[in-house]
């Protein structure tokens, strides 16, 4: 059995574990919240988690980010074929770049569309944005599109590594999982 504790250090892991469950939150949040006939304080309250847990993960996959580049990743297997080498580091960076573009988009739907951020509004931040009609479509559009990009993505993610973990068996699997303590 691989070393558990060969793989991506103890940072990299939380950062991969902390956002991969609030993103895992935010999605269902994300897709309920906007449907038709949901009662109003349910929508209001699914609307008030979903922006201000993407306000608080944007510093979080900032820092991911930056731990990333000074700590880069393991090398992948060299038994790895190297068309899955491509698709893992392509994926990675489709993955990362959708972090950033969701809570932008997002944060920009909700400014331009004149709605309050509570916890930046709390903050004492300003707007930053003017109230733009045709900006806060554009910006629907592209988190909507976005939304649904990052979960084809996660679910590639996951079936790969569930591929790792349960047919090849390979240390690709025990590289991001948590550590066994003892």
């Amino acid at each position: 059995m691989p070393d558990r504790q060969a793989g991506y250090r103890t940072p990299a892991r939380m950062f991969h574990w902390g956002i991969a469950i609030a993103v895992l939150l935010m999605i269902p949040a994300g897709l309920t919240m906007t449907r038709e006939g949901l009662p109003r304080g349910l929508q209001d309250a699914l609307f008030l988690f979903h922006k201000n847990l993407g306000v608080l993960l944007v510093p979080f996959i900032l820092a991911r980010l930056i731990y990333r580049t000074i700590h880069p990743p393991p090398p992948l297997p060299e038994t790895m074929p190297q068309w899955q080498i491509r698709v893992a580091r392509i994926s990675h960076a489709l993955l990362y770049a959708l972090l950033i573009v969701m809570p932008l988009s997002g944060f920009t739907r909700v400014r331009a569309g004149g709605f309050p951020v509570e916890l930046l509004d709390r903050l004492g931040f300003g707007p930053w944005i003017a109230k733009s009609e045709t900006l806060a479509a554009a910006a629907q559009a592209l988190h909507f599109l976005a939304a649904y990009l990052l979960i084809a993505l996660l679910a590639l993610h996951v079936a790969a590594a569930l591929h790792h973990a349960l047919i090849r068996r390979d240390e690709v699997w025990t590289r991001m999982w948590p550590p066994r303590q003892g």
